[in-house]
């Protein structure tokens, strides 16, 4: 079935996409893109959810050849409504993602009604030192953790991520500028007291002012700290 499934997959190759693709993740090589614009990719796998068949063997056969299996396989995951095996398939996938745009797309839906059970393996994933399971944790937590379940330990766990990783660093960027948006009061003081890493700081400082979500007071008073050093 596996090879079935990228048969298919190639069937809906679109070559001038694959170039498109290609510097936006840099870290798949280009031939190990297909090229498939990601709506035909989850309309893809929302078929073979309904179908039932195939899955389990395409699932567990990792780490997969192409750019595009790892994405379907991704957004499968996100399509399971049993959050038992959803966290089992996320924990058994995470060490073969090998990207960004495969780490921030695997979002399963399942998570939302299961939020404090989600807990116990972000902390497992924050503390793996895999690139791409660090990343992820700090997307879980950005997404469903900084509305009404937000505390202020998960800033903490956040700041406390070092990493001479791009990806992760760019991710906690990412968080703590959602976090400025979401949850100011809480957020600004780890920008005052110098909590992030240098660039990291001032990439948060960016990507806030950047966004739509944050007043041109609050805005005014993040440029004043930039840091240099």
């Amino acid at each position: 079935m596996d090879n079935l499934i990228t048969a298919h997959l190639f069937s809906l190759q679109d070559e001038s996409y694959r170039d498109f693709v290609a510097p936006i993740v840099p870290t798949v090589a280009k031939e190990k893109i297909i090229g498939i614009r990601t709506p035909v990719l989850r309309k893809y796998a929302k078929e073979l959810c309904r179908a039932e068949t195939g899955i389990d063997d395409f699932l567990s056969e990792v780490p997969h050849d192409y750019f595009e299996e790892n994405q379907l396989h991704a957004f499968i995951i996100s399509e399971q409504k049993d959050f038992s095996r959803c966290i089992a398939e996320v924990e058994a996938f995470l060490p073969f993602v090998d990207n960004w745009a495969t780490s921030d797309q695997m979002i399963p839906k399942v998570f939302k009604k299961h939020r404090h059970s989600l807990l116990p393996y972000i902390e497992k994933w924050l503390s793996s030192g895999k690139t791409y399971t660090v990343r992820y944790a700090i997307g879980v937590l950005m997404q469903h953790f900084l509305g009404d379940d937000f505390e202020v330990q998960y800033l903490e766990k956040v700041a406390a991520v070092r990493s001479d990783e791009y990806y992760v660093n760019m991710m906690i960027a990412w968080y703590f500028a959602s976090a400025l948006a979401k949850q100011f009061p809480y957020a600004i003081p780890f920008l005052e007291q110098r909590c992030l890493s240098l660039w990291t700081h001032n990439k948060t400082i960016q990507k806030a002012i950047e966004s739509r979500r944050i007043s041109d007071e609050q805005k005014q008073y993040l440029r004043t700290l930039k840091r240099k050093e």
